[in-house]
């Protein structure tokens, strides 16, 4: 009887990816061909989460923005190559990754030398106010609902802090929750090194919130940020 249920189960499953395939490549025959409609579902459905990845790379709301508008076009000019090889959700995380690294590179080259150097890793943190251009997505996320308000806003700090590549590798699996079959394709590496860089951006991530965290040990109810099926290590 178990052995019978399973087979069902993973039938159900297996019914379930091949619809969601079909429904995908519906779509992407309707923007190969044009369709303002396809657009503007795509634009809907992506527009948000694309600005607060590009946005936890860059930390700048005005280059975010810039950049999430040169990725819509990168992927409107590049529809017609798209092969469905990988998801189209893989494929857009793709560019939006590599075009705020290369906005990233490009921010360091020239325009470092005119910013002031106040927000050193030196000084004390504060929570920031993240994510407020119109573009951000308001919908609650696990990483939301299972971290206050204050604590998150500290995170969101310390997530500033924490070195590239390491950085992306989090928030592409912490906060947008993709596989590590899928952070490997976005970024263009190994499974061992996806596993490495995550690990390490925990790592680094725990070290920047150790002092905040001993200091509201008593007001927070976990030292972890839980969520599903997983947690975010933060504390010793």
């Amino acid at each position: 009887m178990r052995a019978m249920a399973g087979a069902a189960a993973l039938g159900s499953i297996a019914a379930g990816t091949l619809e969601v395939r079909q429904e995908e490549a519906s779509v992407v025959a309707e923007l190969k061909a044009g369709s303002e409609e396809a657009y503007s579902w795509l634009i809907t459905q992506f527009q948000p989460p694309v600005y607060n990845l590009v946005y936890r790379i860059l930390n700048d709301s005005a280059e975010a923005a810039d950049t999430t508008q040169e990725v819509f076009l990168k992927v409107f000019r590049g529809m017609e190559h798209f092969n469905g090889a990988s998801s189209l959700k893989t494929w857009i995380y793709r560019i939006a990754v590599h075009e705020a690294s290369n906005r990233r590179r490009w921010w360091f080259r020239h325009k470092s030398k005119e910013t002031s150097m106040e927000n050193s890793e030196e000084q004390s943190f504060e929570p920031t106010m993240a994510l407020k251009d119109k573009l951000v997505d308001d919908s609650t996320s696990p990483f939301d609902d299972c971290a206050r308000t204050e604590l998150r806003g500290y995170v969101e700090a310390a997530l500033t802090q924490v070195p590239e590549p390491y950085r992306t590798a989090l928030v592409l699996r912490d906060m947008e929750e993709l596989s590590y079959d899928e952070i490997a394709e976005i970024t263009g590496s190994t499974m061992g090194t996806v596993k490495s860089r995550i690990t390490r951006g925990r790592e680094q991530l725990k070290k920047r919130l150790e002092k905040y965290l001993r200091d509201e040990k008593s007001k927070v109810p976990s030292t972890s940020l839980r969520r599903t099926g997983r947690e975010v290590e933060v504390a010793s």
